[in-house]
Parts: C-alpha cells; sequence; structure tokens
C-alpha cells in the first residue's frame, strides 16, 4: 500500500484513532469504575445493616455537623443543614466487633458458651439444618487450614469422554464415599464450576487416574472459567494445555 492509498484510507475514516483510543481507555476505566463500585456498594451494604445499631449521635453526619457545623466557612460550603454520606463506619465496627467475637470464641469461658449456645439450636429441626449448613461452608471458606483450600487445578472428562473441563481439586475422598465406589485406588473430590459464575457448580468424585493436574494457579483457572476461555492466564499456560492434550490417555 502506498502512502497515498493509507493518507485516503485515514481521510476515510477520521474517527478510526478516536475509536481506537475510547476502546483502549475503556479496558482501563471499566475495571476500575466496576471494582470501585463493588467495593462502594458492599460497605454500603456493610453499613446498612450496623448503622442502625449504633446511636444517631455518633452516625458520621452528626459527628462532622458537631466538630464543624458552627464554623461560617464550613455553613459556606455545605449549607447550614449537613448530610454527609461517610461510609465505612460500619465496616469498621462490624470488623471491630468480629474480631472481639473471634477472641472470646477462642477462650475457655467462649467455647463452653459457644458448645451450650449450639446444643440450644441442634434441639430445633429447621433451624439446626440450616446453621451446620452455614457453619461447615464458612468453616470451609474461612479455615485458616491449608488442607480445606483448593491448591490445584486440574482437567477431568465432563459431562462425557472426549470433553474435558477445568475443576478444582478438594480433597482425597474420606468414609463412606471412599468405601462405596467401587474403585480400587485413590478417589479425588473435585470441584467443577460453572461459566461465568465460578460459585456454582458441581462436586465431583473421581479416580486419581481420571485428574489431570495443570501447573497454572487456581487463580489463573479461575480467570479461564470466568471469561469462558477468553482470558488465557498467559502464553504458556496455554502452551502447556496443548502439551497436556496431546499426552493425554486415550480412552
Amino acid at each position: 500500500m502506498t502512502e497515498h492509498d493509507e493518507h485516503a484510507k485515514r481521510k476515510r475514516r477520521p474517527f478510526a484513532g478516536l475509536r481506537n483510543n475510547f476502546l483502549a481507555g475503556l479496558v482501563v476505566v471499566v475495571p476500575i469504575a466496576v471494582t470501585m463500585w463493588m467495593i462502594w456498594t458492599f460497605v454500603g451494604w456493610i453499613d446498612s445493616w450496623v448503622l442502625p445499631f449504633l446511636p444517631a449521635r455518633y452516625h458520621p453526619d452528626r459527628l462532622i455537623d458537631l466538630l464543624f457545623g458552627n464554623s461560617e466557612w464550613f455553613k459556606l460550603a455545605f449549607g447550614e443543614d449537613v448530610r454527609v454520606n461517610v461510609r465505612g463506619v460500619g465496616v469498621v465496627v462490624f470488623l471491630m466487633f468480629t474480631v472481639f467475637v473471634g477472641w472470646i470464641a477462642k477462650g475457655l469461658i467462649g467455647r463452653s458458651f459457644l458448645a451450650w449456645g449450639e446444643s440450644i439450636v441442634d434441639r430445633m429441626p429447621v433451624v439446626r439444618s440450616l446453621y451446620n449448613g452455614i457453619k461447615q461452608i464458612a468453616e470451609t471458606i474461612f479455615s485458616q487450614s491449608t488442607e480445606t483450600k483448593f491448591d490445584k487445578a486440574c482437567l477431568v472428562e465432563y459431562p462425557r469422554k472426549g470433553i474435558w473441563a477445568i475443576a478444582f481439586i478438594s480433597t482425597k475422598a474420606k468414609g463412606e464415599i471412599d468405601q462405596k465406589i467401587p474403585v480400587d485406588e485413590d478417589i479425588i473430590s473435585v470441584f467443577l464450576p460453572t461459566t461465568p459464575n465460578p460459585t456454582s457448580g458441581f462436586l465431583l468424585f473421581v479416580p486419581r487416574h481420571s485428574v489431570v493436574e495443570l501447573d497454572m494457579t487456581v487463580e489463573d483457572a479461575a480467570k479461564l472459567v470466568i471469561s469462558a476461555g477468553l482470558v488465557y492466564p498467559n502464553s504458556k499456560s496455554s502452551a502447556q494445555l496443548s502439551e497436556i492434550k496431546l499426552n493425554l490417555p486415550e480412552g
């Protein structure tokens, strides 16, 4: 293409550079804006639950009005009746309260009181099932033990042979599950997430030989799932997937 043709093409598309700059700007602005919006919404949601339990005189707008409301410059800038939406106070109170409860629960008196409360809950049919389910989920998510966390991404054949899906290795199957599955090898429990929402999915129990472990991190595998395969963690991971595909055992 000659210089004259390039110049003519630019004249036919006068806003091409502007469009490209706009799209490039979206790539930068959208993740930042969405992240800030999610944080702002989450903090506001916690505040809406916590602030009603605080006395009205300790609310941020009341404190600001008490400290600065009588100054002339403040009245000139914000008016006589100030209502400042200060978010985050509820989050701070919630964090302090949670740390305090955790500190109490780790002590002898706290453990005894907690056991007494759970014994009462165990006598309530519907409440018992709800509480125990939520407690197990919370213990799994917030446990500090590495045994209860996903530490490896893998490939499993799902929903049929020849079709492969990304999953996360949970633990080795134990108890009745391990005993009743008629396979003479270790049974691995894996979590197979759905796209684009990885918080839902399926719990699968598969023989160890059916699990193909990946070198990519759990975070990178989650990005791949959330993006529906559009965003690969890096070129190295793509090459690893191709290599794994070539080395997969034939069914």
